[in-house]
């Protein structure tokens, strides 16, 4: 009889089975996580190709969308604003993560379309949407933590936030979470990973979003100490102003709680839930699964709400460029006009201007 060929690296066992194993100890073929993941992909094509189609239309949104805003804020920070502070350092490093899995989603469709069951294909959007998720946590976390340190302990912290403190910040930030990436993704089935599930989910999602909550009430609560108000009170363009501050702040920390709440807290609580909950229906925890990456992946487009709010002239610079653009092209609009009425009568050179030379030649009439 032929022997059976050995099975291929995409023939691998199902989380929910690999999970239950290790809670009711039968053997299974221990596979790292990094494959289990890859095979989720691979397993929504074939069971569900409309939704696969519908989730492949919504990331090929997510990667433009965040391209363009992502590049756009990349720009800003890095040639247009001169202060580097703490909050803009971990706001550059916030828009970098963003940018890489941005650019790992094309290697998704890469994937499907002509590189099913490559591994070293899915490598890069698996590790890029699992780096994405550890960095945005803790660069949002870093600044929450800027904020409450400027506002609520302005003269205590003066040395912890300078630049060189806030690199050095990222640098470990970016160290810890490739760390945590590959860790996790070179774990083996084998044991027991409702052990680690719980563990990664208090020190990777918990543990930052406790933070963010209790300093985001600390700020608001310093934010109104009657002191500040009575202060604004003797003086019209102080209150208008310490009033702009406190909604400026609060829609920061708002934005950073929702991005939280929408983003990341779909995925970990699926992976609670199935390290609870075993016996869950396979094609359940998977269609989950790929929501909440989906949901994971559109802070890339979200994260941007935050910038807005992180410096003062960030919207500001923003505006510049659009008007400096649109200035441009009235400034050549005119210079056409112009070149063309000097050529000769006629309303179609008048309908070919820009507005100014439409108007100027509408003053001084048709030439004799």
């Amino acid at each position: 009889m032929p022997s059976e060929s050995p099975p291929g690296p995409w023939a691998v066992v199902a989380p929910n089975a690999t999970v239950v194993a290790a809670w009711t100890n039968t053997s299974v073929p221990e596979k790292a996580l990094f494959y289990l993941f890859a095979q989720l992909d691979e397993e929504l094509h074939s069971a569900f190709p409309g939704l696969w189609l519908a989730l492949m239309v919504v990331h090929s949104v997510i990667f433009l969308v965040g391209l363009v805003l992502n590049g756009l804020a990349l720009y800003v920070f890095c040639c247009r604003t001169q202060a580097k502070t703490p909050s803009v350092i971990y706001t550059i490093n916030l828009v970098v993560t963003d940018l890489l899995v941005g650019l790992s989603l094309p290697t998704r469709f890469v994937v499907f379309y002509s590189a099913q069951g490559c591994l070293r294909c899915a490598f890069p959007h698996v590790l890029g949407y699992f780096l994405n998720m550890h960095c945005s946590i803790l660069f949002l976390t870093c600044i929450c933590v800027d904020r409450y340190l400027a506002i609520v302990q302005p003269d205590g912290s003066h040395r912890w936030r300078q630049p060189a403190c806030a690199r050095a910040v990222c640098a470990c930030v970016w160290l810890a979470a490739g760390a945590v990436t590959l860790s996790v993704l070179g774990v083996t089935t084998g044991g027991r990973p409702c052990c680690r599930v719980f563990v990664l989910t208090v020190l990777e999602f918990l543990l930052p979003l406790l933070v963010i909550s209790v300093f985001t009430g600390r700020i608001m609560c310093a934010l109104s100490r009657p002191g500040l108000l009575r202060q604004g009170r003797q003086r019209r363009m102080r209150a208008m102003q310490l009033l702009l501050t406190v909604l400026v702040i609060f829609f920061l920390l708002l934005t950073v709680l929702v991005i939280f709440f929408v983003c990341f807290t779909p995925f970990h609580a699926r992976q609670v839930t199935v390290a609870l909950w075993p016996s869950m229906p396979h094609h359940t925890s998977l269609v989950i699964y790929h929501v909440a990456v989906t949901l994971s992946s559109l802070n890339s487009c979200m994260d941007p709400i935050v910038y807005c709010f992180v410096t003062s002239g960030f919207q500001a610079t923003v505006r510049g460029l659009f008007h400096r653009h649109r200035a441009q092209c009235e400034a050549s609009g005119n210079m056409v006009g112009v070149h063309k009425s000097s050529k000769g009568p006629g309303p179609h050179h008048i309908l070919s201007t820009g507005p100014q030379a439409l108007a100027q030649a509408l003053a001084n009439g048709p030439d004799p």
